[in-house]
């Protein structure tokens, strides 16, 4: 029996994550953050935690969790988390905005959350604690790995792979095939063309154009 879920966080990802939340009439029974929520137009209803000792009081077994902890190049603070009450059997809801286009033949793991106007084609599937973000696009047969954050406007071509914990900067271009590997940034802008080493940072190239005289 699912009593509700609870969310965590009180930032700019979990405001998204809580409209979604109420557009889908999936009951909050609060949120968790060390702070109070910053946007209280929509917060302002629901009961505030201040720690994360709260969540322990709600039964594993009747609540889900929602991972509303934004994801930001090599912090491993939402993936600590997700890992963290993981191992406490707590379970995180999986998400999905209705204003997306996602294939019947697709796979979303637990906790992945897919933001509005994202597309993910036939034959992908999209590791756990990860998040498509507003109009990012996976194409067809790629495998994207646990942990991964794919920034608003990003797009992914067919049959790229991607290891845990990689971030797609906004606005990047993964050409097809590619191999990405575990603990990538790909830099805002960036477009990809060949397979990137783990524990690498893909900087966008810089074009310096020449004064005329």
């Amino acid at each position: 029996m699912n009593n509700g879920v609870l969310l965590i966080g009180g930032g700019g990802h979990a405001s998204v994550l809580l409209e979604i939340l109420i557009e889908q009439k999936i009951n909050v029974l609060g949120y968790v953050s060390p702070y109070l929520a910053s946007n209280q137009t929509i917060f302002s209803k629901y009961h505030w935690y201040q720690s994360d000792e709260n969540i322990m009081q709600f039964d594993k077994s009747k609540i889900k969790l929602v991972n509303g902890i934004g994801s930001l190049p090599g912090n491993t603070f939402r993936a600590d988390f997700y890992n963290k009450y993981k191992e406490f059997g707590y379970t995180f809801e999986t998400l999905v905005s209705k204003d997306t286009n996602i294939s019947r033949y697709a796979i979303l793991e637990e906790g992945v959350q897919v933001m509005c106007g994202a597309i993910i084609q036939a034959g992908t599937s999209i590791g756990y604690n990860s998040i498509v973000n507003t109009g990012a696009i996976v194409d067809h047969d790629c495998s994207i790995g646990s942990h991964n954050h794919i920034a608003p406007g990003t797009t992914i071509s067919g049959q790229v792979i991607s290891q845990t914990n990689v971030h797609f900067g906004t606005g990047s271009s993964i050409i097809q095939s590619i191999n990405v590997n575990e603990n990538v940034v790909v830099g805002a802008g960036v477009t990809i063309t060949k397979d990137v080493d783990m524990n690498t940072i893909c900087y966008p190239s810089r074009i310096f154009k020449k004064a005329i005289d």
